[in-house]
């Protein structure tokens, strides 16, 4: 009865060895899967580190090119600061011409009357030197009357001649400042259509450099969009590979108890081996 009791518990500690034996057979494989995933989480974590570089470094480039774009952003805003305050010295200078202009048709139109109250003077010695030659007619027919007047007739004569050459030489004087104003007016405005035409030149340029600013600022806004774009994917990245990394030390731990276990079920297997070689021994020395 005792050796059939211990061939029974032989029996189950043989059954049990093997349910440890195929427990651990399970463990191992479970162990391998684990280390197969380990090792493909690994090479995932590699591939998005070297992702994560190129990332970096295309983030680099883009910044580069941010900074490039800011300084050329910069240079044309100091051209558009600079186009601005030409359009303004212009303008001042547009007005200066232009009161110029005005005070120039002002005294022209001070010359025109000037003209006017001379030619209405010239008129009046014109109709007065017709009434002197209709008294220089009389004073000849009083001539031939009179011969005593002749002398005073003939001074009076010089006297009105004198004062018709002065008369004459004041309106060729006025003539020739009325023809010097024209001229003068013509200038002002030739000038006054160069200055309009060179308002308009920096104009077209002003919009042309307004254009290209607003060209250059929606880029920027596109590249800093597609900035904050890859910085997302990179710190999503940098979540996943956290992520990867705490799998990755559960895994370790869970690998450790496992390994603790192991240990433990084969110190639990030596010492079945040690029982069970001691009852084979007592059985030989029962069966002897």
């Amino acid at each position: 009865s005792i050796i059939r009791r211990q061939r029974q518990e032989l029996k189950l500690l043989i059954a049990e060895l093997k349910d440890r034996d195929r427990e651990l057979n399970d463990m191992v494989a479970v162990h391998e899967r684990h280390i197969q995933a380990w090792e493909d989480d690994r090479q995932k974590i590699l591939s998005l580190a070297e992702r994560c570089s190129l990332l970096t470094s295309e983030l680099n480039e883009r910044n580069a090119v941010i900074k490039s774009l800011t300084k050329k952003l910069k240079l044309l805003e100091s051209q558009h600061n600079d186009s601005k305050i030409t359009l303004e010295n212009t303008q001042q200078k547009f007005k200066e011409l232009t009161q110029k202009v005005t005070d120039s048709s002002v005294h022209c139109q001070a010359l025109e009357e000037k003209n006017q109250s001379l030619h209405c003077s010239v008129l009046e010695l014109s109709a007065k030197t017709g009434q002197l030659q209709a008294r220089e007619q009389e004073l000849l027919r009083m001539l031939q009357l009179k011969d005593k007047a002749l002398i005073e007739t003939t001074d009076q004569i010089t006297e009105v001649t004198s004062k018709f050459k002065t008369l004459e030489n004041a309106l060729r004087a006025a003539k020739l400042e009325e023809f010097s104003r024209n001229r003068e007016q013509q200038d002002l405005k030739l000038t006054l259509n160069d200055v309009v035409f060179q308002v308009n030149k920096m104009k077209d340029v002003l919009s042309e450099k307004m254009k290209e600013s607003s060209k250059h600022q929606e880029e920027i806004s596109h590249l800093k969009h597609e900035n904050g774009c890859l910085r997302s994917e990179l710190i999503l990245a940098v979540e996943e590979a956290q992520r990867k990394d705490q799998l990755y030390q559960f895994t370790k731990s869970k690998q450790m108890r496992i390994e603790k276990e192991l240990s433990s079920l084969r110190q639990v297997c030596v010492k079945q081996q040690r029982d069970l070689h001691f009852l084979h021994v007592n059985l030989e020395s029962s069966q002897d």
